[in-house]
């Protein structure tokens, strides 16, 4: 298994189990969005793996971008607090990544919140960095 693909599991796996994003997206963490969706929800967005070995340690840098998703007549508030309790399950944490990847590090790197073309809805970006061994 890839280590993007066994963060993208460990980070899925991460938020369903919190408590805090599941109080406002319960199970609606999603790869691949489904036609009507209910608001609000987290969506995979672009992802980055960057090569970084170093001697006898095959690494990499991964990147992984959480789009959240809300729809309250344009308001950008709910977005920015689903961005924060992402960040709060998200940052530092000890995810358990499939074998025969390790974890060495995940940390949040900045946060933002957008309008959309449906002015009804707003847009939050998480953007996440992980460094992985394996």
């Amino acid at each position: 298994m890839s280590a993007d693909v066994a963060l993208q599991d460990a980070v899925v796996a991460a938020l369903l189990a919190d408590a805090d994003v599941a109080a406002f997206v319960g199970d609606r963490v999603y790869d691949n969005v489904p036609t009507g969706a209910t608001y609000p929800y987290v969506s995979l967005g672009p992802s980055q793996a960057v090569s970084d070995d170093a001697e006898c340690i095959t690494g990499e840098e991964n990147f992984l971008q959480l789009d959240i998703w809300t729809q309250e007549g344009g308001s950008k508030r709910g977005a920015k607090v689903i961005c924060v309790a992402v960040k709060k399950a998200l940052h530092n944490a000890s995810l358990a990544l499939a074998d025969p990847v390790a974890l060495v590090l995940v940390e949040v790197e900045d946060m933002r919140v957008i309008g959309d073309p449906d002015e009804k809805v707003a847009h939050g970006i998480v953007s996440l960095k992980a460094i992985t061994e394996g």
